[in-house]
């Protein structure tokens, strides 16, 4: 049986994508957009996007859920590691202190980082757990909406 490996990648990432930008996430694709989106007043919450299974299995499921919660951030946003290489580039300047990590959140208010939730806080563990992170995340910088 042939498979082609980028038809393959391919759909692995639009659904990658597709399931973040439902959950409300706005995609940033380019550098501009990461300048644009990151400079706004108010707390963004940035979602580090990838193709690996702790993503899939946890980071984009906790992406989702943690924002039904009283405080949240003011914007969702997410850049794609690996795909959309710039912009995440540009996006991990913002995350100054912190090496790059994906899937990870940063959490940023106007335009500082405040923290983050890195690999090794998604990994091996369950999406509720990562959930609980950002939630308690949220009721320390942001503001109930």
């Amino acid at each position: 049986m042939y498979m082609d490996f980028n038809i393959y990648m391919n759909d692995v990432v639009s659904k990658a994508r597709e399931e973040i930008t439902q959950a409300g996430y706005q995609e940033l694709t380019t550098p501009e957009e990461v300048d644009q989106a990151l400079n706004k007043e108010g707390t963004t919450l940035v979602m580090i996007n990838s193709v690996c299974g702790c993503a899939g299995g946890v980071a984009r499921p906790a992406a989702a859920h943690a924002v039904h919660y009283d405080k949240r951030p003011d914007q969702l946003v997410t850049v794609f590691a690996g795909q959309d290489r710039e912009a995440t580039e540009r996006a991990r300047e913002y995350f100054e202190g912190y090496p790059p990590s994906s899937p990870s959140f940063a959490l940023l208010k106007d335009g500082k980082i405040q923290t983050m939730v890195e690999r090794h806080d998604i990994e091996g563990f369950e999406p509720m757990e990562v959930i609980g992170k950002l939630q308690r995340n949220f009721e320390e910088y942001c503001e109930e909406l």
